[in-house]
């Protein structure tokens, strides 16, 4: 993850999102082996060495913003490690030079069984919002395989406007213009958001009052 969120834990109701480390990458390599996600997600399968080399280079890349999405009710009991509550990841790319305030945005819930919960929707939520906050992002875009479905009316209900099919990708890219009411809108739906520091919640449970 960029620099700027490496010690932030981002906890909601449902997801509780933090920084992509190397203690994530044996489970992610793991997601990362099935076809489905392969394809969902338009990627090459990596050898785990591979993975590790492209987790420290996203935490140094100064356009790419990644958490790791975590189940919070298992997470926050403490009695589990991270990589044994991982859900999926979100990732936020500033990748036009010429406009710092656009931002792509990518969700995948990787375990089946959180599909269609809402997991999905609070953790894109909180990325937005995140992004609003510290990152400066007016707009946002989306851009997802024709045949997600689940994923394309996510971001619909999240106030997204299709803006462009591209046939030969078979992808649909949507935006979202961050004007002051859905910025209000925004803030409105992450007020539960606690921000907290990750390295301080490392400690052992019982040490730290929360």
């Amino acid at each position: 993850a960029m620099k700027i969120n490496q010690n932030t834990v981002l906890q909601g109701q449902r997801v509780t999102l933090v920084p992509y480390t190397s203690a994530h990458v044996p489970r992610y390599h793991e997601w990362m082996q099935s076809e489905e996600l392969q394809r969902l997600t338009a990627s090459e399968p990596l050898s785990l060495e591979q993975e590790y080399e492209m987790q420290r280079s996203w935490r140094d890349d100064a356009d790419k913003c990644t958490f790791i999405v975590l189940d919070t009710e298992r997470w926050s009991g403490q009695a589990c490690a991270d990589e044994d509550c991982m859900v999926g990841d979100v990732n936020l790319f500033l990748t036009d030079t010429e406009d710092p305030t656009l931002g792509e945005i990518e969700i995948m819930i990787a375990e089946p069984s959180y599909r269609g919960r809402g997991f999905g929707k609070e953790a894109t939520l909180m990325m937005m919002s995140y992004g609003v906050r510290n990152l400066g992002i007016t707009t946002f875009e989306a851009k997802i395989g024709q045949e997600n479905e689940a994923s394309i009316c996510m971001f619909k209900k999240l106030h997204f406007k299709e803006v462009a099919v591209n046939s030969v990708f078979q992808e649909v890219t949507l935006r979202l213009d961050v004007s002051d009411q859905e910025r209000c809108w925004l803030l409105e739906q992450t007020d539960h958001v606690e921000e907290k520091g990750y390295v301080e919640l490392k400690l052992p449970a019982g040490v730290l009052e929360t």
